[in-house]
Formats: structure tokens, C-alpha cells, sequence
């Protein structure tokens, strides 16, 4: 089965863009509970994953950031310490699995790395209990 058919759409999606700041990934990250978010460039295009510890490990480390000046720390300069690799629409469901055991959802993207949307964890364990129980 492809995967376009559990695709959760870039609208209904929390994402950030490369050129947000730190705060407002902060904020969004708050706003809707995750743990991470998939970051698109300014072109749509899928360039990785910020995580809560990545914003807690840069205020940690980095000299002179506080939650004050957060606004003017760009995503772009922050390290990330995980990558979500991203799968193409017209994967198949089948080669979710071992990603899924790594990472709370997959970025999907079309042939020129455009971000569509995700599939989300719970997606694709669901399929999997309903192909094994059936």
C-alpha cells in the first residue's frame, strides 16, 4: 500500500520554517504538544528536524542566549541532533516500519523534496496491527 494514503497534509501539520526564529519555534512546539517539528526552507522544501532538545541543548550551550533574545536566534543556526529522513509519496507503507521505530513521524515529499505532509507513528503502527491481526 503507498503511503499517500495515510499522508496527514502539510495543512494540518505544525511546522516551522528555516528563517523562523528560535522563539517562534519554541511557540509552536508549546502551542501543539510535540516533541519536534519538520523545518521546510523558504523554496517548501523538507531540510530537517528541530527538537525540543535541540533548543534546550543551544540554551544550554550557546554563550549569551536566554529566552529573552531567543527571537533573534534563527532555526537555520541551531544543531540538530536528529534527522527524520523523509520518504517519497509514492513509497510504500511496507518500508515504514524500521523509520517508525526511530522517529515520531516521517516526512513525505514529492520528487523534487517538496514537503507534502507527514505520516505519523501511530499511522503506521495501526497498519501494521491491522495487517497482522487480519
Amino acid at each position: 500500500m503507498k503511503t499517500a494514503s495515510f499522508l496527514f497534509p502539510k495543512d494540518k501539520v505544525a511546522f516551522i520554517k528555516s528563517t523562523s526564529s528560535m522563539k517562534e519555534a519554541m511557540e509552536q512546539l508549546e502551542q501543539h504538544y510535540y516533541t519536534a517539528l519538520p523545518i521546510v526552507d523558504e523554496g517548501g522544501k523538507y531540510v530537517g528536524t528541530l527538537s525540543e532538545g535541540d533548543l534546550l541543548w543551544t540554551l544550554k550551550n550557546k554563550p549569551g542566549v536566554t529566552f529573552e533574545n531567543m527571537d533573534e536566534i534563527p532555526v537555520s543556526s541551531i544543531k540538530k541532533h536528529i534527522r527524520n529522513e523523509c520518504v517519497s509519496i509514492d513509497a510504500f507503507m511496507e518500508d515504514m516500519l524500521a523509520k517508525a521505530a526511530d522517529q515520531n513521524f516521517v516526512p513525505v515529499v514529492d520528487d523534487k523534496q517538496i514537503f507534502l505532509g507527514i505520516i505519523r507513528r501511530k499511522d503506521i503502527i495501526a497498519y501494521y496491527m491491522n495487517n497482522i491481526t487480519d
